[in-house]
């Protein structure tokens, strides 16, 4: 047994710490292990008590009758760190921490932290700052949260993973309230050990667990986070996600709870994109999601029906629907008549979508025929039942015919509860049919219930020190820069780099037509910003732009340049940007965006970590807002998109060949130019370690 293992499902558990005052914090844990059937032995250890809740206690872990499976310490910061150490000499397999104090308060917590971690040995520790664990499906508490006072927790398919105690709290009541069961719960706290990836890669193999749900405030381990969500996938059991840190002031305060490094916020759109985990847009996302697909059921597309028997919040959710990309298409010919046939109505006006069977009633026979006829119905990949509140009078009419239905086919049933009635929630939970109380839950389960498959990781690419032998630290000039790039395919302008006016002016005349001149520069990242590209330049034009910038240069105190850098002018195509940074949690990123000198202004850019596959690099170009350029916009001819893919692979290639060394890299603009005539890239830089 693994230690995770002992500690979700110990056969011994010390409490060290216990109070024989149930009414205390440190005196819940032993009462919910007694409360939920815990069957294992408990050794509550306390020096002042010679019993509790009906238990030997023990004056200190020296004097357990064996080595727990696993303990929980319930000390302050001045006593946890023996107690850890105690434990681990006596052979404990793993600990929980709760108390806080520690990495997430200041300097010297993070030093208190190294040295309960160096205390625990070989032993696993969960925490600090944590509230502990919840095992709902074998009845093992080794938590202090008052959510164990609700009397009925039911046992489910869904596990949670959260780096806040709180939040586990949190969704334990709301999940009691609503009728849905978890599976475990665990608080992870400040990771001074065992980190949400831990715990994900031992959810993710638990016979138990079919969904896992995560809190997320940063990752310390990516690499264990992906693999682990690649087995999910591998397994066909959902991870859904939901990441705080989305705005500066939640970064600032996700930090400050866990010393968990926030990272950029789209970056984990793209790490969680790229391995199969879904977003929890919302804190209730976070349930509703999970709760829909512990059903067992995924959508083949966005097409839904929508059954109800109130005409204004079927309006409602269809409107939702819409502006969550669902589609909310009017039935089909065969399935009109059905439906027609079934209200004795005119087929005309049946077919809409939503489907209204108010003037009908709530009667059994009709409404599971109504159902039945949109679940057979190819037109539809799931229906939506509208609940009214003629239905809180009889609700097992409802629910009798949902279920009755669900049972008939594979695609998923979803309730809508319109009016206030959390009871009817919770009825329809239990029964294992997804229920909802907002028409906006209901959009995002349907939009997170699509079924996508997850294609093979791509294989990482071996760094080689030779790509960037020889080059300087700091910022590479244009031409460099270039360099590096177009040894891995990355199309470049035709150009020459030279000395002084008289070289550029034989470089023009050598390029033919117009030129673009600009100075060349290790130290000047932003050319343009200082007047240091000139556009459109006939060759005799060109000494007398050189002496200009160099005036320029001089009157803004900028450093003289190594030379310039005459260049083709390429005329025609789409502007984009190409980019590479290293995120500091996640690791390398691409970027594809809109590019020119407004590329910060629109922001329209689309990210991945590296390596990707060129379905990758496909679904970035068909996410950007400039997809529409590159598709011909208003006359103008469509774009080369493979030659723009290429580019991004090759790209893509070269950041990975380059390894730690490079920091940053980018070609702006990268010219698309239309269809068969490739892309260029005309301006380039590269930051180098």
């Amino acid at each position: 047994m693994s230690a995770v293992a002992a500690l979700l499902r110990p056969r011994s558990v010390a409490v060290v710490g216990a109070s024989a005052d149930a009414t205390k914090m440190t005196g819940r844990p032993v009462g919910y292990l007694q409360k939920y059937g815990f069957a294992g032995e408990i050794w509550p250890v306390n020096p002042r008590a010679e019993s509790i809740a009906g238990l030997r206690c023990y004056p200190d872990v020296a004097s357990l009758p064996g080595a727990p499976d696993a303990a929980i310490v319930l000390l302050g910061p001045d006593r946890a760190e023996a107690a850890v150490r105690d434990l681990a000499a006596r052979g404990c397999r793993a600990a929980i921490v709760l108390a806080s104090g520690y990495g997430e308060s200041n300097e010297e917590g993070a030093r208190r932290q190294a040295a309960l971690k160096d205390a625990a040995g070989a032993m696993r520790l969960l925490g600090p700052n944590t509230i502990g664990l919840v095992n709902l499906t074998d009845g093992m508490m080794l938590s202090a949260t008052g959510a164990l006072e609700v009397g009925d927790l039911p046992a489910g398919r869904i596990s949670v993973v959260s780096q806040s105690g709180g939040i586990l709290g949190s969704l334990l009541s709301r999940a009691a309230d609503r009728g849905i069961g978890f599976a475990k719960l665990v608080s992870t706290g400040n990771e001074a050990d065992l980190d949400s990836s831990d715990l994900l890669e031992h959810l993710v193999e638990d016979e138990a667990t079919d969904v896992i749900a995560v809190y997320m405030e940063g990752l310390r381990r990516p690499e264990a986070f992906k693999r682990a969500a690649r087995r999910a996938a591998e397994l066909g059991k959902p991870v859904v996600v939901y990441k705080v840190g989305r705005s500066e002031s939640g970064a600032r305060a996700a930090t400050s709870h866990t010393g968990a490094l926030a990272g950029a916020d789209r970056v984990y759109d793209a790490l969680f994109r790229q391995h199969g985990v879904i977003r929890a847009e919302t804190f209730t996302d976070l349930l509703d999601i999970p709760a829909a697909l512990a059903a067992g059921r995924r959508t083949e597309g966005d097409r839904v029906a929508i059954l109800t028997s109130t005409g204004g919040a079927g309006t409602l959710l269809a409107d939702n629907c819409g502006l969550a990309g669902i589609e909310v298409p009017a039935p089909d010919e065969a399935t009109t008549r059905a439906l027609a046939t079934l209200l004795d109505e005119d087929p005309a006006a049946i077919g809409r979508n939503p489907v209204d069977v108010t003037l009908a009633g709530l009667r059994p026979d009709l409404f599971r025929g109504a159902i039945t006829a949109l679940l057979e119905s190819p037109s539809y990949d799931a229906v939506v039942v509208v609940i009214g509140s003629s239905a809180l009078a009889t609700p097992d009419i409802v629910a009798g015919a949902i279920l009755a239905c669900q049972a008939g086919s594979t695609k998923p049933i979803l309730a809508y509860v319109s009016p206030h009635a959390p009871h009817l929630v919770r009825l329809l939970n239990g029964q294992g049919i997804p229920a909802f109380a907002t028409p906006e839950s209901c959009a995002s389960v349907l939009r997170a219930l699509r079924r996508r498959a997850l294609p093979p990781a791509p294989a990482a690419i071996a760094p080689d020190s030779a790509v960037l032998a020889g080059l300087p630290a700091g910022n590479l000039n244009e031409v460099e820069s270039k360099a590096v790039f177009a040894r891995f395919g990355v199309p470049v302008a035709r150009e020459r780099a030279v000395s002084d006016a008289a070289g550029a002016e034989a470089a023009a005349r050598a390029l033919g037509g117009e030129v673009v001149l600009k100075i060349l520069s290790r130290a000047i990242a932003h050319k343009s910003d200082i007047g240091g590209v000139k556009v459109g330049l006939a060759a005799a034009e060109v000494p007398a732009a050189c002496v200009a910038m160099l005036e320029r240069l001089r009157a803004a105190g900028a450093p003289a340049p190594e030379g310039f850098l005459v260049q083709e002018r390429v005329r025609g195509g789409v502007e984009m940007i190409l980019g590479f940074h290293r995120d500091p949690q996640l690791g390398p990123v691409v970027l594809l965006g809109a590019g020119g000198v407004a590329a910060e202004v629109f922001q329209d850019t689309a990210l991945r970590l590296l390596p990707i596959a060129r379905a990758d690099a496909e679904a970035m170009v068909s996410e950007l807002k400039a997809a529409t350029l590159l598709r011909g916009y208003r006359g103008a001819p469509p774009a080369d998109t493979g030659a723009l893919v290429d580019t991004v692979m090759a790209f893509a290639a070269m950041a990975g060949a380059a390894g730690e060394r490079l920091l940053e890299a980018e070609i702006n603009p990268l010219l698309v130019l239309p269809q068969g005539e490739g892309a260029r890239a005309v301006d380039g830089l590269a930051v180098l370690r």
